[in-house]
């Protein structure tokens, strides 16, 4: 039995398939306009110089009897013209009217990717499957933060967190590994989602799938898996989205952003996390203040939609469905109002560790690392560190024995882990406040490791 028969059959039965979306078989079905999709199909043509049925099918993510449909009109209106067979197929270029009409299109956009899902389609996508219906449980968080050292009670914190599907503050002291976490977190997730390469509004086309952004599920279909087009390809299989931005975040960049050359829209950040988790790391030190993101988005934050808008004012509504994290090393208090962090539901403390997880994180990162660990070592640096007044945190681990491979690897020796290496990191790496551990003056030949 053909997988479409499967999928039909389980359709009929009423019973859940979540792994494909049905092709449309008609124009009417793909929800988007005749217009619309004969100008993008006239623009690939022109562009190409030359296509077959086939080709323009493939490259439009579109079944075949859509795109002949197409076809069909643009060659009665003399828009194209056949230049031979691909086999059962006809081959076709644009005429000198096609031509003239193919470059007005392009003027007023360039989009010549896949063929759009409508707006109403995407939207009733993203609410079917929503973060706040996706199954998290303490074995997943266990999985997802195993590489880190986390106390239970933390790991409760984040698992709660994610499964209420709303946003947190993670904050503490610098180096305490809250953009690990954060950007750990959707791995708690492991269901997938559909997103769509682009949608249309009002005639516009805005990209949302972004191959940087967006990471192929398990499940995903590959190439050459649906020889029949049962399958809608306007639609891409990923993991629940994980967007990160930092200091470079703007205002401009929570808006639809637009290539004065092109014409072409793509989706803000927030809209390609959505189903997904955005952080926001350092937040705080980001170039537009942060009174100017919260008032942005505490009607998003609160109602779960978003307002966007196209070129002339028009305003349109899209979801909001996504698990924000606010990571900073500032005090919340400082950077936000009662009204808005009352919707941020959880604010997590993330603080220094204990020595006994300090022990745990170095023999974790020496592992990594092919070293061997030294207890007695770290014990003595854990001391060092308390007459330097320096708290443990977890960055320094990873941080020490980064600068011992680097120094290993400049002297062509074998690295390894011992007093002399780890005094000599040290002075790299905490200026000049190291001299207050007292740390022995070491000869150039002791800092090299046997």
């Amino acid at each position: 039995m053909r997988l479409v028969d499967t999928v039909q059959r389980m359709q009929e039965t009423g019973t859940e398939y979540n792994t494909r979306i049905l092709a449309p078989h008609t124009i009417a079905e793909t929800g988007l306009s005749r217009h619309l999709l004969e100008s993008l199909a006239l623009k690939m043509v022109y562009l190409e110089g030359e296509l077959s049925l086939f080709n323009l099918a493939d490259r439009m993510h579109l079944n075949f009897r859509v795109v002949d449909k197409l076809f069909r009109t643009l060659r009665a209106e003399q828009l194209c013209e056949v230049t031979g067979m691909d086999g059962p197929v006809h081959r076709f270029t644009t005429t000198s009217q096609g031509k003239a009409r193919a470059t007005e299109f392009l003027a007023q956009s360039q989009y010549c990717g896949p063929a759009p899902v409508s707006l109403k389609d995407y939207v009733e996508r993203v609410e079917a499957q929503s973060l706040r219906t996706a199954q998290v449980r303490p074995a997943d968080l266990e999985k997802a933060f195993e590489r880190l050292v986390l106390d239970d009670e933390t790991l409760a914190q984040l698992g709660t967190a994610a499964v209420s599907g709303r946003s947190i503050f993670l904050y503490g002291p610098s180096g305490t590994g809250k953009t690990a976490i954060a950007e750990t977190l959707p791995r708690a997730y492991h269901d997938a989602v559909w997103i769509p390469h682009a949608i249309e509004v009002d005639t516009q086309i805005i990209s949302v799938y972004d191959s940087g952004v967006h990471a192929l599920a398990d499940d995903a279909p590959a190439d050459g898996d649906d020889p029949d087009g049962a399958f809608d390809r306007r639609w891409v299989r990923c993991k629940r989205p994980r967007v990160v931005v930092g200091g470079e975040l703007t205002i401009d960049m929570l808006e639809l952003q637009v290539d004065r050359f092109s014409a072409h829209y793509s989706a803000p950040a927030q809209m390609k996390a959505n189903n997904g988790v955005l952080v926001i790391d350092d937040f705080g030190r980001q170039r537009l203040r942060p009174e100017e993101l919260l008032n942005r988005w505490i009607i998003p934050l609160d109602r779960r939609i978003d307002y966007l808008s196209l070129p002339g004012g028009r305003k349109f509504q899209v979801p909001f469905d996504l698990f924000v994290v606010f990571a900073t090393n500032l005090d919340p208090n400082s950077l936000a109002d009662a009204a808005f962090l009352r919707r941020i539901q959880t604010k997590i403390k993330i603080d220094y560790v204990t020595r006994e997880q300090f022990h745990e994180i170095f023999r974790r990162v020496c592992r990594n690392s092919e070293l061997e660990y030294d207890a007695d070592v770290v014990e003595q640096l854990m001391e060092d560190l308390g007459r330097m007044n320096e708290p443990l945190r977890p960055c320094y681990p990873g941080d020490i024995v980064q600068h011992i491979l680097w120094a290993a690897r400049y002297q062509s020796v074998r690295p390894e882990l011992n007093r002399d290496t780890v005094v000599a990191a040290c002075r790299n790496y905490l200026l000049g406040s190291a001299e207050q551990a007292d740390f022995p003056r070491l000869e150039r030949h002791s800092l090299l490791a046997s």
